[in-house]
């Protein structure tokens, strides 16, 4: 390509053509993926040859402004048909993804995974960017419009500031070195399957893209065509850049902000072509060659101490290095500590483990401190020492946030390899973990043979090779008026498409600071092939931009497999404090939620994660802490009852040790998740035994005390239909949650009785079991003349009551969470 190149400048010179200096950088540049339709070859871009655009002089400010205008609006245009492109390109991919779980798939499952690669990561960031710059311009247009002489006095272009949108988005430019190196396999996939499935060669050959909206204007592209089309424009980053830092005057807000996002984007273009030289370097078995695949910031605890490490996945192995940053003069560096080969490597993770209180204590120590510096670093935006503070709070805040990072991760994944050799790493972020494990899983499934590395070599070209520049710190980003700040509310239904029954719970992740617990979790779901939760979970974000959401079996081993995931992103405008529901599509399985967003400043952290109990507390408390109609305490025990104790001989006749009624009652009041996970372990007489003693400690009766003396003289009524309508009608004047509960229980108890011939649990049984905990007659006050009942006619009409209900035929269904769908303008939505 030099020669080439070198050849044209010689011939332009013979002519007496003048050739300009800048013109060399425009071309290599312009040519960085030379014969990328063919091959993912790159032509070598060499970065230190090429210096940064002075900005010109020859234009008034006023000038320039007028340029950057029209540049910023081509990019926007630009954007807009990209993001096009790209869903034109993802259009296809939840059928296929659907097709590859039948007996005659179009493309299986790690066809589908490779040709789609990083594609709806790419889609999000573009999505992200162009959302922001649209808002800026047309605020800028607003603003425009406004009277001459405001105009007058500040030029409104040097208002208008963007950098941090070109800075946000070239800080994750590394999502397009996984897409790169994916883009040759991507490719053979897509053109071996056009020859084979004459199904994929008709999807292949007629993807479409609307332009405009409109179908009178749709593109027709084919699916190579589109596969190109991420690696044409990450190449033409670097030149869009510089266009907006030469109509950008030099005394613009923005400058300095494009110049760093210039620099970034040209050390990756450059670290992309030093990658692919070196990837030609080394050929493999099967003639594959060694290719940088991942990379990121780890902490490694293999030697018991937790260190913060730079990991580079390529094709055959795992290098773990120490990154050194620049100093006096000296470039960034990295040091070797070890490789793994990764064929034969075996991969398993561990769940989060719970803390000690001396480690509660630190962490909330430390994020107290965060939110200090958070705080002083709002309140150092103005005044005349306001940016030196602010400097100083945020690299305070930077220290502090590398602490948790290092000290606090609490997602392990363990590396067992054939030679006995053990790694150990640790992440704050089970999404980022299962990256990491499906990476790594893809590579060692294709049981590539390891060619022993330079290891000298290949460390000292992991400067250059690098996707990732830096450890993912909230911190280092720019502020960011769409994120949120406040509460915000997932409210977690229901699951389905598991392949086979399994224990399940969903995690849900916010980014953003981590003054707050950024992970949640559902309780372990029954073995179910379509389980429900109906569980509510509230996180404190600040900062909060994207939502992850995992789906989890546990087998009875403990071992945990990530059954999907997603990320949503998180948009303040359409979120608000009423619910909207949302299904996500997680691999395989589709997972029922509802989001709100509650805006809001924040309070300090607290030091206390204990949960509100629920033994003791008035129904409706616990009903509306957890925000359904039928305590999570009742439904957790009656599904394990029905899992496992129905044909148990005197069930709820019989109890449980006291002992495990204690630790089970204790559980359910500290943490719902370690409480469910005990009950699957539990002796089924204590599992009962809980749900009874529930009832029997409410401080009011699952049925009013107040309706005591109307439920009795319903007894009276002779004719039995009668008396059903009549307790039925009783019973809608119940709260809402007593009512729902106390409903769903009798259901739960008439398929018990139905198994009396086995467990000799009759409804008489049951009742005589449970009247006197649901029934309770007025205290009769001192002083007061009111009707009394004797003790014996007492428990009668608690047994009869009760029993009575068992006895209808046509109970109302129970509803056991509230609606969450309150926006009757929202609909499901597929994401």
């Amino acid at each position: 390509m030099m020669d080439i190149y070198q050849e044209a400048v010689r011939y332009l010179e013979s002519e007496h053509v003048p050739v300009v200096a800048e013109a060399e950088a425009d071309v290599l540049e312009e040519d960085v993926f030379q014969e990328e339709a063919v091959s993912c070859l790159l032509s070598p871009l060499h970065s230190e040859s090429i210096d940064f655009p002075e900005s010109p002089t020859s234009r008034s400010p006023e000038e320039m402004l007028e340029r950057r205008l029209v540049v910023l609006r081509g990019i926007l245009e630009s954007e807009e048909v990209y993001l096009r492109e790209l869903e034109a390109l993802l259009m296809p991919m939840k059928a296929l993804w659907a097709s590859a779980g039948t007996s005659q798939p179009v493309l299986s499952s790690r066809q589908v995974q490779t040709v789609f690669y990083q594609v709806p990561e790419l889609r999000d960031l573009h999505q992200s960017f162009y959302s922001g710059l649209k808002a800026r311009l047309s605020e800028h247009c607003q603003t425009e419009s406004s009277p001459a002489e405001e105009r007058e006095m500040s030029h409104t272009g040097f208002q208008l500031m963007v950098g941090d949108l070109f800075l946000k988005m070239v800080n994750q430019i590394g999502l397009y070195g996984g897409f790169i190196g994916n883009y040759e396999e991507a490719v053979e996939v897509v053109r071996k399957c056009m020859q084979s499935d004459p199904r994929f060669q008709a999807l292949a050959e007629s993807m479409m893209s609307n332009n405009n909206g409109s179908d009178k204007t749709r593109t027709k592209y084919t699916f190579e065509a589109l596969l190109y089309r991420p690696l044409d424009r990450v190449t033409k980053t670097t030149l869009v850049l510089r266009d907006v830092l030469k109509a950008t005057p030099a005394e613009h807000g923005d400058y300095a902000s494009l110049q760093e996002a210039l620099r970034l984007s040209r050390s990756f273009l450059s670290g992309v072509n030093e990658s692919s030289q070196c990837k030609r370097e080394v050929t493999l078995s099967h003639g594959m060659r060694r290719k940088l695949m991942r990379d990121g910031f780890v902490v490694d605890a293999s030697e018991g101490e937790h260190s913060l490490r730079h990991l580079f996945l390529y094709t055959d192995l795992l290098l773990c290095t120490r990154y050194k940053h620049a100093s006096r003069g000296k470039p960034d560096s990295y040091r070797f500590c070890w490789y793994l080969p990764l064929a034969g490597l075996k991969l398993r993770w561990v769940a989060e483990q719970e803390r000690s209180q001396d480690t509660h204590h630190r962490l909330h120590a430390i994020r107290a401190k965060m939110f200090l510096l958070r705080q002083q670093l709002q309140q150092h935006k103005a005044g005349s020492r306001g940016i030196s503070l602010a400097a100083r709070a945020r690299k305070k805040l930077e220290q502090m946030e590398l602490m948790l990072l290092t000290h606090f991760p609490p997602y392990r994944l363990e590396l067992h390899s054939p030679s006995d050799k053990s790694y150990t790493f640790l992440l704050s972020s089970l999404y980022e973990l299962e990256e990491w494990r499906e990476a790594i899983h893809k590579l060692t499934a294709d049981n590539i043979e390891t060619v022993p590395p330079d290891l000298l070599t290949l460390t000292s070209a992991c400067v250059k090779l690098r996707m990732t520049q830096q450890p993912p710190l909230h911190s280092l980003n720019s502020e960011d008026e769409q994120s949120l700040c406040g509460t915000l509310g997932v409210a977690i239904h229901s699951a389905c498409g598991l392949q086979q029954p399994a224990c399940v719970y969903v995690c849900v992740e916010v980014d953003g600071y981590e003054f707050y617990d950024k992970q949640a979790q559902t309780h372990s779901s029954i073995r179910s092939l379509n389980p429900h939760w109906d569980q509510e979970l509230s996180l404190q974000v600040d900062g909060a931009h994207h939502l992850r959401v995992l789906c989890v079996s546990q087998s009875v081993g403990q071992d945990y497999t990530v059954l999907g995931k997603a990320s949503v992103q998180l948009d303040s405008k359409t979120l608000n404090k009423r619910w909207r529901r949302q299904t996500l599509q997680l691999g395989e399985v589709e997972v029922t939620l509802s989001l709100k967003y509650c805006p809001h400043p924040l309070e300090p952290p607290s030091s206390t994660t204990q949960e509100l109990p629920v033994f003791c507390v008035p129904i409706e408390t616990v009903a509306h802490q957890e925000g359904v109609l039928v305590p999570h305490v009742v439904r957790c025990c009656v599904e394990e009852v029905e899992r496992r104790g129905m044909d148990e001989v005197g069930i709820y006749r019989i109890s449980g040790a006291t002992s495990d009624i204690g630790a089970l009652k204790a559980a359910f009041n500290s943490n719902l998740r370690e409480a469910v996970t005990r009950l699957r372990s539990a002796e089924v007489n204590a599992v009962s035994g809980v749900l009874k003693l529930y009832f029997r400690e409410l401080p009011e009766p699952l049925i009013p005390t107040e309706m005591f003396q109307r439920l009795a003289r319903t007894l009276e009524i002779q004719d039995i239909n009668s008396r059903l309508v009549s307790l039925l009608s009783l019973l809608q004047s119940c709260p809402d949650p007593n009512r729902h509960t106390f409903l769903y229980l009798l259901h739960h108890l008439q398929r018990v009785s139905e198994n009396q011939d086995v467990n000799k649990m009759s409804m008489m049984n049951l009742a005589t079991v449970f009247g006197p905990s649901l029934l309770r007659p007025p205290v009769v006050k001192l002083g007061h003349n009111g009707p009394t009942v004797d003790i014996s006619q007492e428990v009668v009409v608690q047994v009869q009551v009760v029993f009575w209900y068992l006895q209808c035929n046509n109970l109302p269904e129970a509803q056991t969470s509230l609606q969450h769908d309150t926006d009757a303008e929202d609909e499901t939505t597929h994401i």
